[in-house]
């Protein structure tokens, strides 16, 4: 590639590269791949005539040239992403209803900080959380009482429906670092078998553990609910059973040595979230940032999730 002028996306690289901090995650916020964020920034130091960044430090730091350019990147994309929003209330007027249905419990640690940051760039939508959580959210989307839901896995054809990834994360065994799984090094569908699983108040279908690991097995241990996820761990810290939550949910209180947490098989199980909308509200410019903004900021500060 030869770079004979700055151009919106290398700026939107080096900002990814700052908030970020590393090569690998900046690539997958940019659907890029790593070898190809390396290209483009080679180009770059080779049209400059200097390094951008200082590669061997960690968190990555960037030289004096680089941080003048990144402060052109958090002064001109904001501005450009601005502009854009304003051509899109001119060509499809003001946004309208932006309902969102979830399916699961733990998706509000990310999605409430994400519609916090995009209130303040769609002021005029009007955004809201359907109540409860729904095992099958596409019908609503289909009769037209959502706009947006957040679900679980590969989507399944629906003509009317187009989904849009979001992120890949793992699902993992959580149990006090006493209990006796603790000695294994992952664990599998029969070390559930004789130890009561505690869990969310939701159908079978709707826990990553049950849908991919334990029904497929035949396992089917005792239950135990909580609607809280503080109230889940606390239960697992007593010993009062194991769990099994996405790891970026439960990361403060492995950290601190509140639960421990093993892969669920020998490569882990990983699950995956899309966002479904009708394929009208896709090609509209205000849900489209929705699910971009969302997309982004699970990839920048989520622990342990990828892109998909």
């Amino acid at each position: 590639m030869t770079t004979t002028a700055l151009e919106l996306r290398h700026l939107e690289t080096l900002l990814a590269l700052a908030e970020c901090g590393s090569l690998s995650k900046a690539a997958e916020r940019l659907c890029l791949t790593q070898s190809a964020l390396s290209h483009q920034l080679k180009a770059l130091e080779t049209y400059f005539g200097s390094a951008l960044v200082e590669k061997s430090v960690r968190p990555l730091r960037f030289t004096a040239i680089g941080q003048r350019l990144l402060e052109l990147a958090r002064k001109v994309l904001p501005e450009v992403a601005e502009a854009g929003r304003d051509v899109a209330r001119l060509a499809e007027g003001h946004g309208g209803p932006l309902r969102v249905a979830v399916q699961c419990h733990n998706c509000f640690d990310w999605l409430m900080p994400a519609m916090d940051a995009y209130r303040s760039l769609w002021p005029e939508v009007e955004l809201d959380i359907i109540s409860g959580f729904v095992v099958d959210p596409l019908p609503l989307i289909e009769r037209g009482e959502a706009e947006l839901a957040v679900v679980h896995d590969a989507p399944p054809v629906r003509p009317m429906l187009a989904f849009s990834p979001l992120f890949r994360y793992e699902s993992v065994a959580l149990m006090s670092p006493r209990h006796r799984l603790a000695t294994k090094t992952f664990l599998e569908a029969g070390d559930f078998a004789d130890e009561t699983l505690i869990t969310y108040p939701v159908p079978d279908e709707m826990l990553d553990v049950m849908k991919h690991c334990l029904m497929p097995a035949g396992v089917n241990p005792r239950r135990r609910t909580a609607e809280l996820t503080v109230a889940i761990l606390q239960l697992v810290a007593s010993g009062r059973g194991i769990a099994a939550l996405p790891s970026w949910t439960v990361g403060n209180y492995i950290d601190r040595g509140y639960v421990v947490s093993r892969p669920i098989g020998r490569s882990g199980l990983y699950c995956e979230l899309y966002a479904a909308t009708s394929r009208i509200g896709a090609e509209t410019a205000y849900i489209r940032e929705f699910i971009a903004l969302t997309r982004t900021q699970s990839l920048t500060e989520l622990r342990g999730v990828s892109a998909l």
